[in-house]
């Protein structure tokens, strides 16, 4: 899946939005004429299950560095999509 791209400029506020509004149209009408999607962005939001055990290695690993588990979370995902190089 390739990521759109909507440039939009203006010299004040109302251009700015004005500008956008317009660049958000022509991509939507683009996508109806290409037939195809229009991409939707991610909430950013997941619910993750894991083990207790697992759970419970975390909180106790995080509690030491004084990082969330979900900075821990986010870091590891990361850190693994680098090594695999798939993004």
């Amino acid at each position: 899946m390739s990521k759109a791209l909507i440039l939009y400029e203006g010299n004040t506020l109302d251009e700015l939005r004005k500008d956008f509004e317009d660049g958000v149209d022509s991509y939507l009408e683009a996508c109806k004429a290409d037939g195809i999607e229009p991409a939707k962005p991610y909430s950013g939001r997941l619910n993750l299950r894991m083990s207790s055990e697992l759970h419970s290695r975390v909180a106790a690993f995080v509690a030491t560095t004084g990082i969330t588990i979900n900075d821990f979370i986010n870091k590891a995902i990361k850190n693994e999509l680098n090594h695999a190089a798939i993004l």
